[in-house]
């Protein structure tokens, strides 16, 4: 009883001495934007790993025909992040992560392992997207120019939302030299809708916060699919949460990655400096192995 006391009093000293203690964060200010954003991505102090996972289903987009319900998709991102200090930028942080999303068949939820295409009648062995790492640039509450951290939340009801889209455009390492002028770049765009209650989120005590998140990718066709370049995307869409820990995966994923996956039950060291992989590039790398090996 004694030894209670004497925490709460002690609690309730620092509380006094530090005002920010139990102060609210505000998005409106660039250091706390930050903050929520870390709160969001991250686990509850730095090294200390944070899961996101997924799940949803991926479809065909052709002109001229319905859509098609090619796979369902079972995803995880296994991350930490660290601090990071900039002179003018002030205090940030880089996020270090890797991730898989595994294919699996749309009446079963058994994982695909060999997919007999609908458009080429053609059977393919099936790659699983495993990249890593897909690490972030660091993050601050300033940018370069000195322009504030601004992420547009958005408060409804007890909800803090926080929309991102994130459009890519960029050389397709799969195609040749001259992508600007016959084109063949790769086109895709992600959106990431983040929801949070905003009593957890905002709070200043709470070391972190557990959002929801939904995930749309609209795409160029998988490569393994082996389209030929044939018109056409996939769509991605998902829904998820930051899990308390990699235990709380289901078991699809724990024992697919236990079997083949071994290194995502941790994330990448918080100074690791690898590029990053796409689907592109590993499966690029694939194809190249092979070709090496053949006589």
């Amino acid at each position: 009883m004694i030894r209670s006391m004497l925490v709460v009093t002690g609690l309730l000293a620092s509380a006094i001495s530090n005002p920010s203690f139990a102060r609210q964060l505000d998005p409106a200010k660039p250091e706390d934007a930050l903050e929520i954003m870390k709160r969001t991505q991250c686990g509850e102090k730095d090294g200390q790993p944070a899961v996101y996972y997924w799940s949803g289903r991926v479809y065909s987009r052709v002109a001229g025909e319905p859509d098609r319900h090619l796979f369902n998709g079972e995803g995880m991102n296994i991350r930490q992040c660290v601090a990071v200090n900039d002179p003018k930028r002030g205090k940030g942080y880089r996020q270090v992560s890797r991730e898989i999303m595994l294919f699996t068949d749309p009446r079963t939820n058994e994982i695909v392992r060999q997919w007999q295409n609908p458009f080429t009648g053609e059977t393919v062995e099936v790659m699983h997207i495993a990249n890593d790492p897909v690490n972030s640039r660091p993050s601050f509450p300033y940018g370069e120019d000195g322009k504030p951290m601004s992420i547009g939340f958005k408060r409804m009801g007890p909800w803090l939302q926080m929309p991102l889209e994130v459009p890519l455009f960029y050389t397709n390492p799969l195609a040749g030299d001259y992508q600007d002028y016959v084109g063949n770049k790769y086109h895709a765009m992600e959106i990431f809708d983040f929801a949070a209650r905003a009593d957890e989120i905002l709070d200043s005590t709470r070391a972190t916060a557990y959002p929801s998140v939904s995930w749309v990718r609209i795409s160029d066709w998988m490569p393994w699919m082996k389209m030929r370049g044939r018109q056409g995307q996939i769509v991605f869409n998902a829904m998820g949460t930051k899990l308390k820990s990699f235990d709380e995966l289901p078991a699809l994923l724990k024992t697919e990655i236990a079997a083949n996956y071994p290194a995502y039950v941790a994330p990448p060291p918080g100074d690791d400096a690898r590029p990053n992989e796409t689907t592109w590039t590993v499966f690029k790398k694939r194809v190249d192995a092979a070709k090496a090996q053949k006589p």
